[in-house]
Parts: structure tokens; sequence; C-alpha cells
């Protein structure tokens, strides 16, 4: 079935101006040549309606938490000797290179060891359950920067790191800096210690290199949206089709580039666009969804400019919410792990956490995070979004700010 127009079509002199913003890049802004291509509204006329979704989904993307929590081999992997020894040297090669972080690829980050167990990882990231864990990652060994040079030297055969925020950053610090969680319009929830629903961060995969843990809490759970998707459609097809309507409005708060809305409409679940290569090939259910960047936009609604959450829309909002924690995974990161999730299928959460006393000596819980593109040529979902054959697609971008890979959060 063809997707129904919902609005007008994207002008395509919008679309070309804004792939010529990625193309035409300022090296001395962009190391790699790459810029973050950013938050963007889908393609209205390519949003398809509910009755063109499946009613069931199969296969590996479709996973319950028993069939890994007993298991951890399926899921969980320990560096080698020699895979931390390769790192290592490469980390080192690296920063004796002197060249920027933020330039970091798998050209000028050499792992022949790792490369062909990561590329494995990789589809199964991309095709399978969606996340995996990593562990022995020395960090207390090598310190912060050795870390983020092997951490983004490892992430970058995954994909390519995108901004995360206004500022810049392709490396990220989970990190409660004090600011406060209610004021869910300014603040970004990963800069303070509250729980965290579920949700997806704006890429393909985002990775969590644990650094320093909590006294207590800051647990990760992991759900297969499509199990979810499963239990809705046999519980909820009435949840299921107002997830699929682009009627929900999410905040930008205020990480916007000039002449750009405050805000975005989009749907939550998206069918993926058509295989131009394989006209039969399956249209998989993509799911992009922050209830904190939803609920958070009263400021407009208030004010007649957007519409309120419907009493559909609210509904929808904790019925989601409350299925994927009926089928979570969950786990604990221990210093020196590394969680990679697939944003496309699977959506994330933490509970709330508090950080020893100053008085303690021991360091405020610090996770350092990646988040990483993996454009539709690449072997990235088919996505209904101007940018999906863009290498930097998704994350943040504010005008021409350029990337920083800093060593703590500011």
């Amino acid at each position: 079935m063809a997707p129904s127009a919902t609005d007008a079509e994207t002008p395509v002199n919008l679309i070309q101006k804004l792939k010529s913003s990625t193309k035409n890049v300022d090296l001395n802004i962009f190391p790699d040549g790459l810029k973050t291509s950013g938050q963007h509204p889908p393609l209205y006329d390519q949003i398809y309606p509910y009755s063109a979704f499946p009613k069931r989904i199969e296969g590996p993307t479709v996973w319950k938490p028993e069939e890994y929590s007993n298991n951890p081999e399926r899921w969980v992997h320990q560096f080698s000797a020699a895979e931390i020894e390769e790192l290592s040297n490469t980390a080192d090669n690296f920063t004796a290179s002197g060249l920027p972080v933020t330039g970091i690829n798998k050209e000028n980050f050499p792992l022949p060891i790792l490369a062909p167990s990561l590329a494995s990882m990789r589809r199964e990231m991309l095709n399978g359950k969606g996340f995996i864990l990593y562990k022995g990652f020395p960090v207390n060994e090598w310190g912060n920067h050795k870390s983020a040079v092997a951490y983004m030297g490892l992430g970058a055969y995954i994909g390519y790191p995108v901004s995360q925020n206004g500022r810049g950053h392709i490396l990220g610090h989970v990190k409660d800096l004090g600011e406060d969680s209610t004021q869910i319009d300014k603040v970004r929830i990963y800069r303070t210690n509250a729980r965290q629903f579920f949700h997806a961060d704006d890429c393909d995969v985002v990775g969590l290199l644990c650094i320093a843990r909590s006294e207590f809490g800051g647990e990760s759970d992991v759900a297969s949206i499509h199990h979810v998707w499963n239990i809705l459609q046999e519980e909820r097809p009435d949840v299921a089709e107002t997830l699929t309507k682009p009627i929900w409005y999410f905040d930008r708060k205020g990480e916007v580039s000039q002449g750009e809305e405050p805000y975005i409409r989009a749907a939550v679940y998206y069918l993926e666009t058509p295989d131009p290569a394989n006209p039969d090939a399956e249209q998989r259910v993509y799911c992009k969804w922050d209830p904190y960047f939803v609920k958070s936009l009263s400021r407009f609604s208030d004010a007649g400019v957007i519409p309120p959450l419907s009493p559909e829309q609210v509904e929808a909002v904790q019925v989601l919410e409350d299925t994927c924690n009926r089928v979570k995974l969950h786990m604990v990161l221990q210093v020196g792990d590394i969680q990679f999730v697939a944003n496309t299928h699977t959506l994330h959460a933490r509970t709330a956490y508090r950080d020893f006393l100053p008085a303690s000596g021991k360091p405020r819980r610090h996770l350092m995070r990646l988040w990483l593109s993996v454009p539709q040529d690449e072997g990235g979902w088919r996505l209904p979004f101007w940018d999906s054959l863009e290498k930097k697609r998704g994350g943040i971008q504010v005008d021409d700010t350029p990337p920083v890979a800093r060593l703590d959060a500011d």
C-alpha cells in the first residue's frame, strides 16, 4: 500500500538546500568533512497509514527478556587481552599522530583484530536484537583521554558520530550537573539524576561507556519495540493506531538553527520506505519516541500555537511506557562496560540515581556517550526523512556549531 499524504510534500528546493548544507562544509569546522544533518520533520507524504502496518512482527528483532536475562553469552562480550592490546596501541598511535579526535574514522583508527567481530556485531545490532554489552574496557588504567580516543575509535566501526546537543558534543557525558529535572522545556534529562522513561535517542545507535558508577540507581532497561507492537496489536490496537499518526509534537528545547521551528510534528511509529533496489523487501516498523520531548511543550499548547495532547494521546503515552516495562531486559553497567543499543527497534530507559556524597571521595556517576549514524546505503534503516542517505543523519546540529569531544561534562 502506498503512503497517504497527510500534508503537502516537503518542497524539493528546501530538501536540496538542506542536503547542500551537509555537503559544502568548512574543513576547519568539520575536520572529517561531514556535518550532522540534525533534527527535521519527516517527509509527510512518505508516512504510511495504520492499515499498512503489519498486525504481527516475527523474527530476531522480536525478543522477550527471559531469552537473555539468564543467557549472558548471547549478549555480553568480554574483551580479550589481544583486543585490549590492539585498542591500546591504536589509541596511542592516533594520539601521537596529532589528528583531532573529532576526525576519527576507521581509516585512521585501524583495528584488524577487532574489525571482523565488530562487523558481525553491527549487523546483529541493526537487524537482530538491537543491543550488546562489552566488558573489560580498562578506563581506570587508561584515564579519560585514552579511554575516549579508544571508545570513539571503536564506535567508528559501527557508525558516524553525530552531534548530541546544541553545543556540538560528539562525545557526550551522562552526568548529574545539578540541573532542575522539572524544567523539562529547558533541561536535557541526561544532565540530571532523574529517571529517564523509555525512549530512543535521535540517532541510529547509542553507546554508553561507564567511567564511574553512582551509589544507588542509574540502572539500564532495554525493550524490543517490535515485541511491544505485537502486544499492542493484541490488547490495544487503538493505541497502536494513535502512535502511527503524525499528530505528535516534539520539543527542540531551544536547540534550533536559524529559521527553524522550535518543535517538530511527527509520528511515533513509522514504516520503512521501500527499498529502491528490491521492491519486495520487507518494510520494517521503526519507532522514534521520547516522552520528555512531548510533555515539555505546554508553553506552546497553552498559547494555542499547537494543540495539547488529546485524552487518547495521554493514554497512549502511559500504555507505551507500561508495556515497555512489562517486557524490559534489566542490566547494570559496571565500570568499564560499554552498552550499544539500536534506536530503530528498541527503546531504553534509566532508573533515577543518587551519587556518592562529596565527603566519600568517590566520583559522580559518569558515562561517556556516543550517538552513531548508520546511513541507509551502509546498512541503516530506510527512514522517511530527507537525510536517510546522509552519512551523519539525525543528531542535533545548530547552524555551523563545530563538533567537540570534551573529556568531561560542561
